[in-house]
């Protein structure tokens, strides 16, 4: 397991360097002042024990950034003068690097398919959240906390029971820590509830990844935010 999360702390809720003669780290990962859809990359990155600045910028700036982001969107990640985005693939790049990926093939395969699956129960928890007519998300708000949840909630809690207290292939991969890393986000768009206290397979996945050595050390460093 590689543990040690080298991140370098800035005035800007991230990596300011103390002085001119330090090196930017090779990678800077940009997003809003939250968690959210950038933790899981963050994750990742401090679990590899890969240096990264976390630049995360005002909101009032984003009309002003939005224009020079590939598809007006971020997160985005800078590495020797290239810029990628698109957080899950991302997410799975920085896995590789950390050595939380498949074996085979067929491996990648298994552990995509859960990071989908959460990455579509975000999306459904989105369409309620996110709802700017107050009548349709009233509507929604039933059908999402009496049917959705519970309906993905409960099979992912399975596949935790049945993979050795993993999310796939009875052993630690990205998709553990994408799914932790982005779990305070999701409890937060569904009012800050705790979405996993009915389901102790994924609350005992949850403990897990949050013990790891480097992941506690990057928790405890943070910018402390909502989401």
């Amino acid at each position: 397991m590689m543990e040690g999360a080298c991140i370098k702390r800035t005035r800007k809720s991230i990596n300011i360097f103390n002085t001119t003669e330090e090196m930017a780290p090779a990678y800077k990962l940009t997003y809003f002042p939250v968690e959210a859809l950038a933790e899981p990359i963050r994750f990742l990155f401090s679990y590899g024990g890969i240096e990264f600045e976390d630049f995360r910028f005002d909101r009032e700036n984003w009309p002003q950034m939005k224009p020079n982001m590939p598809f007006g969107q971020v997160p985005v990640l800078e590495h020797n003068g290239k810029v990628a985005h698109q957080s899950i693939a991302m997410a799975r790049y920085a896995a590789k690097k950390a050595k939380l990926v498949g074996n085979d093939e067929w491996e990648d395969l298994e552990i995509d398919a859960i990071v989908d699956t959460v990455n579509d129960l975000r999306q459904k928890i989105a369409l309620y959240h996110y709802e700017a007519d107050a009548a349709v998300k009233e509507s929604r708000k039933e059908p999402l906390f009496k049917e959705t949840l519970p309906y993905y909630l409960q099979r992912l809690d399975a596949v935790v029971k049945a993979n050795n207290g993993h999310l796939a292939l009875g052993k630690l991969t990205w998709a553990d820590l994408y799914f932790v890393a982005i779990l305070k986000y999701l409890n937060s768009m569904c009012g800050g509830n705790d979405i996993l206290a009915d389901y102790p397979n994924l609350t005992a996945l949850k403990n897990t990844v949050l013990e790891l050595p480097a992941i506690k050390t990057w928790v405890e460093k943070r910018p402390n935010t909502d989401m």
